[in-house]
């Protein structure tokens, strides 16, 4: 008996042998989607009346959910809207296009530099800058996000927006959804608590991306980040708590 379990030991052994020796596979390019999930109930509370507040709740549903997707390569990533959501029909057509809602960024990895197209009510922008500094406190708390372990780190974007962010190794390319980036994988999943937003990876594809899906954003008057903050500043310096909100939704 003993020797019949030790031949099956070393058999097991000799057969999972390679297959535990194997190295941890690296996905070097592919496709994602992230969906973005906009809590309109709790963002209505932060600079508007608790009347009008009442009023809107019977108006519009609860969340505004958008889908976009991200191909990607070790050294860039293009990010841009994709399907549609039937569901945000409900949602009443002032309400529907709203500024830096439908940003289109186009990221290079190797020279930190970034190209966004953002629609600001009539008008397009497209703003060349280096890629968004954004400091990490990476800790040791995990979870699965479209199959995929990821790490959460804990961030400070624009000087004062808290950000949690959850990123897997397991992806090369160092980006995420908008212009978060700046971690040692990709980011999969980011919530702002206190802007009510959450973006989260639904499903990742291992597929090569043709050079025809980095199609970099052309239209519109170029500027750069900080111009376009002084611009929106200017333009929207009588509106109060609205305008600086507006305005951290459109620079985010």
């Amino acid at each position: 008996m003993r020797i019949f379990i030790l031949v099956s030991v070393l058999l097991l052994t000799a057969w999972l042998g390679p297959v535990l020796a194997q190295p941890p596979v690296f996905l070097m390019a592919g496709k994602v989607e992230f969906e973005k999930k906009l809590n309109m109930y709790d963002e209505m509370k932060d600079y508007e009346s608790d009347t009008w507040t009442d009023i809107m709740k019977k108006a519009v549903p609860k969340f505004r959910v958008d889908y976009f997707n991200m191909v990607f390569t070790a050294d860039k990533s293009l990010y841009q809207p994709g399907r549609e959501n039937p569901e945000n029909i409900k949602i009443p057509e002032w309400m529907q296009d709203r500024p830096g809602e439908n940003n289109t960024i186009f990221t290079d990895f190797q020279k930190s530099s970034s190209i966004s197209q953002k629609k600001v009510y009539d008008q397009v922008f497209i703003i060349e800058d280096s890629v968004r500094k954004i400091k990490w406190k990476i800790t040791d708390e995990t979870r699965t996000i479209a199959g995929f372990v990821c790490r959460r780190a804990n961030g400070i974007a624009m000087d004062s927006i808290y950000v949690v962010a959850f990123y897997t190794d397991e992806i090369v390319a160092p980006g995420g959804p908008e212009s978060f980036n700046g971690l040692p994988g990709m980011i999969l999943g980011v919530a702002l608590p206190h802007e009510h937003v959450s973006w989260f990876a639904t499903k990742v594809e291992a597929v090569e991306p043709r050079p025809a899906d980095f199609s970099i954003p052309a239209k519109g008057k170029k500027v750069s980040r900080a111009a376009l903050l002084l611009l929106l500043n200017d333009r929207m310096k009588d509106w109060g708590k609205s305008g600086k909100r507006t305005i951290q939704k459109i620079m985010l």
